[in-house]
């Protein structure tokens, strides 16, 4: 009986200790370029300063900047204008103007993503519409 104690002792001992045994420390892996990893995803602001919903995501590139002619697409993915313009505000901040269909609103380039050649904006076609006060009735 005793050493049925002793034994149970143990096998308990062990099964507390053996997650710890287990565990190693692997090498650490090397550090990314910051300008590989992605950065976090920022709302597009509107016209209006008020935010935008945040129905999709973008994830900017940090080497490629917004510049003039550049197709902008929604957050779908479909191509809704271009960027007509880049500039500073009064304030300092650098804004985009984005020329879609007949209309021109301005974004902080900050709430705007670059991927593949194209400006992205973290809403949709409809959802820009109606912060502008232009949407369509389906």
């Amino acid at each position: 009986m005793r050493s049925f104690l002793t034994l149970g002792a143990a096998a308990v001992a062990l099964a507390i200790a053996a997650p710890a045994l287990a565990q190693t420390t692997s090498p650490t892996a090397p550090a990314q370029d910051p300008a590989a990893a992605a950065p976090a995803q920022d709302s597009t602001t509107a016209p209006t300063g008020t935010p935008a919903p945040t129905a999709g995501t973008a994830t900017a590139t940090a080497t490629a900047p917004v510049t003039a002619g550049q197709p902008v697409k929604d957050n779908t993915g479909a191509t809704i204008g271009t960027v007509a313009e880049v500039k500073p505000d009064a304030s300092g901040k650098t804004m985009a103007a984005i020329k879609m269909d007949d209309k021109t609103f301005a974004v902080d380039v900050a709430n705007l993503a670059v991927r593949d050649g194209a400006t992205l904006i973290n809403a949709s076609k409809a959802e820009i519409e109606g912060m502008l006060g232009g949407a369509k009735k389906q």
